[in-house]
């Protein structure tokens, strides 16, 4: 059974794996997991302006992916309403998106 959030090493609720990077790779690979956190690593966002970032991503999609983001430990509700990303979020962010920004460039030149 994976472990609640604050975890010391923030498995997701409901992984299907009890190790930390497949949780991580898991969470990472579902529909619009990466776009937000690309999206909230300039500022915090509500969600109405994150679904308009995500390609106007169903509002149900986009809250199951924000509580798991949550739950992970990987973007946090601030004060305001809008969603930010915790110091866990941005180091997560530094070193996973020059991956991204890969997967992109090859998607666009492949069709894929």
């Amino acid at each position: 059974m994976a472990k609640q959030a604050g975890s010391s090493d923030h498995r997701v609720r409901g992984s299907r794996t009890g190790r930390p990077i497949m949780t991580l790779l898991d969470l990472l690979g579902r529909r619009w997991s990466l776009r937000i956190l690309w999206e909230l690593r300039e500022s915090p966002l509500t969600s109405r302006v994150l679904r308009t970032a995500c390609d106007e991503a169903s509002p149900t999609v986009l809250q199951a992916r924000l509580t798991e983001l949550r739950e992970a430990g990987f973007v946090e509700l601030g004060d305001g309403g809008g969603y930010g990303l915790t110091p866990l979020g941005r180091e997560l962010c530094e070193t996973f998106m020059p991956l991204h920004r890969f997967a992109e460039r090859w998607r666009s030149k492949t069709g894929a």
